[in-house]
């Protein structure tokens, strides 16, 4: 009985946040070693199904690199990467396509079906408009070429929004078309920031491979639950913000002053940790605010 007792005590926890968060647009990214696990990415959709059928309005955009390497060394294809980004080839570029439209989204919008929800893909190149990604080696201060990946300069939300009108979870992958009308590579953290400033989204969660930002990365009790605009650039400074934490808090605070509510960094590999970040008092992340 006593077991009965705390599941609906969990319940009741929830329901405040249900009924404040009903009706508003929640963009979902995830990527990275979760999508090495069937397990890992099935409990992400599960809890994506559930905001969806208490009346959240879920955007799932997804990556998929470790498959797209996978694809490119069995076609003799050596993976590349240049300040974290993938530098991608015309060939490079047929892999990736194949892999994120006709593979990974498939098969992630089947799961949510599985799951009772109401789900569609959407190529990213048929949404989204982008610029060739230019930057330079700060050794050489040579101009660096990364071929076909792109920056995001425009959102069509118009297919999105009619999607979440007909109780539809949108399923993106990260890819762009270029104003050249070519294909295009864009960093899924990237497309995610874009999708959620286009849409007003009111949060903006990215499913990461740590449990959010660490004051200290070897110890996992150092979590910081709450970081403001205005710590951000303190924590940079001293060096708490840094390597791949340093261009997702920066995108998380663009997509803030853009006008998403609020913006949340979690563990993926954290059962239910978006259930649990979104659904109870103390949450599980870190969560940035205004």
């Amino acid at each position: 009985m006593q077991q009965m007792i705390e599941k609906a005590a969990v319940l009741i926890e929830a329901l405040p946040y249900i009924q404040k968060f009903r009706g508003d647009t929640v963009v979902v990214k995830f990527g990275g070693s979760i999508m090495e696990s069937e397990i890992g990415y099935r409990n992400i959709l599960k809890d994506v199904a559930f905001m969806e059928c208490v009346g959240l309005q879920p955007v799932i955009v997804h990556g998929g690199g470790k498959s797209v390497s996978k694809k490119m060394r069995e076609a003799h294809i050596q993976p590349n990467f240049v300040q974290g980004l993938r530098v991608t080839d015309a060939a490079t570029i047929e892999v990736v396509e194949k892999v994120l439209n006709n593979e990974v989204n498939p098969h992630l919008v089947e799961i949510l079906k599985n799951y009772g929800g109401k789900a569609r893909g959407i190529h990213g190149e048929d949404i989204i408009t982008v610029k060739k990604h230019t930057g330079t080696d700060p050794q050489t201060g040579e101009e660096l070429d990364w071929g076909y990946v792109g920056k995001v300069i425009h959102v069509d939300v118009e297919p999105i929004k009619a999607f979440l009108n007909a109780d539809i979870i949108p399923v993106i992958t990260p890819l762009g078309r270029g104003e050249d009308g070519h294909l295009y590579n864009v960093n899924a953290d990237d497309v995610a920031n874009a999708i959620a400033a286009a849409l007003q989204a009111r949060k903006l969660v990215f499913l990461s491979d740590v449990p959010g930002l660490l004051r200290d990365v070897n110890d996992p009790a150092s979590l910081i639950s709450t970081l403001s605009l205005a710590e951000v650039e303190d924590l940079i400074k001293r060096g708490i913000i840094s390597g791949g934490m340093l261009p997702k808090i920066g995108g998380a605070v663009d997509a803030l002053k853009a006008g998403v509510n609020k913006t949340h960094i979690i563990d993926s590999a954290l059962p239910h940790s978006l259930l649990l970040e979104l659904f109870t008092d103390k949450g599980v992340g870190t969560e940035i605010v205004k």
